[in-house]
């Protein structure tokens, strides 16, 4: 698919009758693997390509995290969108200058988030300011040659302002300047998730993968959700997986967890 037609595939997606999945890769190889799996799209994971590299997350800057986004474009034929933090900047204009940039390494959309994550005045944006941010994106986006989907962030459940009146303000401010998409992530009752649905009308992006919450892709549709992510859920069950064979090694001096390893020949042949 060229650009045009993977923006437009991706925009269908979150108007189908059904909410679709899009899963979190966190380098080439799983972005291959979730392709090969049947996915319609991906969406990177700046928290699990963090960990990939050794680093926290909100420790990646514009340059590397969009050099990591293409290489996931690249890995595919699949429609890509990206998650960019906070623009990586809190001044408007250089949040649409993250969505020029974003558009010339194949991505078709992304997220952008209403708070500061680093340094002394980590919070969110007051939301006069937070909207003008969105606005700003939505405009470069607009006058792209293709369709490019943009989603608004409330991120009050991750930086401790779990007020579902101001999540539902925020993300209603959002869609009135121009955002695709709408995202809370940290939605985990139905009760919120319907709230939020019913209370804006663009598509809504919930995150799952979370401990302890078991809404499915069933579930999550009738309350009206169109698109599903898993945030940095896939790299940290990897990296689950590795730590407990490290485990395993050091306290047992057995490898047991290879069992439960891919084979050789099948993981070997997909990347083939």
């Amino acid at each position: 698919m060229d650009m045009v037609e993977k923006g437009q595939s991706f925009r269908d997606m979150h108007y189908a009758d059904r909410a679709f999945i899009i899963p979190n890769p966190y380098d080439a190889g799983t972005a291959k693997l979730l392709a090969t799996c049947g996915f319609q799209a991906l969406a990177t994971t700046s928290a699990g390509y963090a960990f990939s590299a050794g680093r926290p997350d909100n420790n990646i800057g514009r340059d590397e995290m969009l050099q990591h986004s293409a290489m996931i474009v690249q890995a595919t034929d699949l429609p890509v969108s990206a998650d960019l933090e906070n623009g990586f900047h809190e001044a408007p204009e250089e949040v649409a200058r993250t969505i020029a940039m974003a558009a010339e390494v194949g991505l078709v959309g992304c997220s952008i988030e209403d708070s500061v994550n680093t340094g002394p005045n980590s919070g969110q944006y007051d939301l006069g300011f937070a909207k003008e941010r969105i606005i700003a994106a939505v405009e470069v986006a607009r006058t792209l040659p293709f369709r490019f989907t943009l989603t608004a962030r409330a991120e009050n459940f991750l930086v401790g302002n779990p007020d579902i009146a101001d999540v539902v303000a925020r993300l209603q401010a959002y869609e009135d300047a121009g955002a695709d998409v709408l995202y809370a992530p940290g939605l985990t009752s139905e009760t919120d998730i319907r709230t939020v649905v019913e209370s804006v009308g663009r598509p809504v992006n919930v995150v799952m993968g979370l401990s302890g919450v078991q809404l499915g892709q069933a579930e999550l549709s009738v309350m009206g959700v169109k698109r599903i992510s898993t945030g940095s859920s896939l790299a940290r069950a990897a990296l689950g997986a590795f730590l407990r064979a490290s485990n395993e090694m050091r306290d047992h001096g057995t490898f047991r967890y290879a069992d439960d390893a891919v084979p050789f020949g099948e993981i070997n042949t997909i990347f083939s």
